[in-house]
């Protein structure tokens, strides 16, 4: 991987993570158009890292009342009914789904769920979902309304993301937004959710960058990386603004766009369902 293509897939990263677009199916379409290796779920992995970090900064003071609260419910009886405290509690109970099937369909994620046609099945299907979600759903709770079964129910949705083109904030906020949670609420929850499994997985896939017969490219990996940080935080901050006060339909419009492009191009000929080997 040279440096201009982690420029670009950094940018990619960063401007697609908390956007309901998916960003790995982007990252994946991104480097088959431009005739480039497939970055491979492992670059992914390592550059979500970056718009996470970005995460922890915009978040920083609700994230460290979450820690101060669930580290003293460890062992004082009367923080249990802090709602930080719970909160905290809820963010580990809905990282169970995706640690366990993240570990269970690790070939998959590296193969056979980065095939293109895939890809645009799932950004199809899963924008109908978003749009019905945003439309029926009640949009009354907040977080302290969080239980365990709406924690693993943001969990199981978080962790179908695994698929390029599903989304990790598109999956967790239509979850959301189906139990009744209002946008924001969802979205925060998405993005608070989304720090264990990222940054779990991120360090997982260390040992997988350079594997094989590539050389590692550390450079060009940590640059993606920081630009991912950097445009991560902007699209952070616009997009908790815009969805207090207008809808996803938008988002649901480019997903179906881009789904129908990509089948377009598909049976066309013009792209190989599985362009590119996988690059690490």
């Amino acid at each position: 991987m040279g440096w201009f293509e982690a420029l670009v897939l950094g940018l990619v990263q960063g401007l697609t993570e908390f956007l309901p677009i998916s960003s790995s199916a982007h990252l994946r379409i991104v480097a088959a158009l431009a005739g480039w290796d497939d970055p491979g779920a492992a670059f992914t992995a390592v550059t979500q890292i970056g718009t996470e970090l970005a995460v922890i900064i915009y978040f920083g003071p609700k994230i460290g009342k979450i820690l101060r609260a669930w580290f003293f419910s460890l062992y004082k009886s009367e923080w249990r009914r802090d709602p930080d405290a719970r909160l905290g509690w809820l963010i580990i109970v809905g990282s169970l789904p995706i640690v366990v099937l993240g570990l269970l369909l690790q070939d998959q994620i590296d193969s056979a769920f980065r095939d293109l046609r895939i890809t645009a099945t799932v950004l199809i299907v899963f924008g109908v979902i978003l749009l019905v979600a945003d439309r029926i759903g009640r949009q009354d709770r907040t977080l302290d309304d969080l239980t365990v079964p709406h924690g693993l129910g943001f969990g199981f949705a978080q962790a179908l993301a695994l698929i390029p083109g599903v989304s990790r904030s598109g999956g967790t906020t239509s979850a959301g937004l189906l139990l009744g949670y209002t946008r924001a609420e969802a979205a925060e929850y998405s993005f608070l959710l989304a720090l264990p499994a990222v940054f779990g997985s991120g360090v997982y896939k260390l040992k997988d960058i350079g594997s094989g017969d590539v050389p590692a490219q550390w450079g060009p990996t940590i640059l993606a990386t920081l630009v991912a940080f950097g445009v991560g935080y902007a699209v952070i901050a616009w997009l908790m603004a815009y969805i207090k006060k207008r809808s996803f339909v938008p988002f649901v419009v480019y997903r179906l766009i881009l789904g129908v492009l990509l089948f377009v191009l598909i049976f066309s000929g013009v792209l190989d369902p599985n362009a590119g080997p996988v690059g690490h």
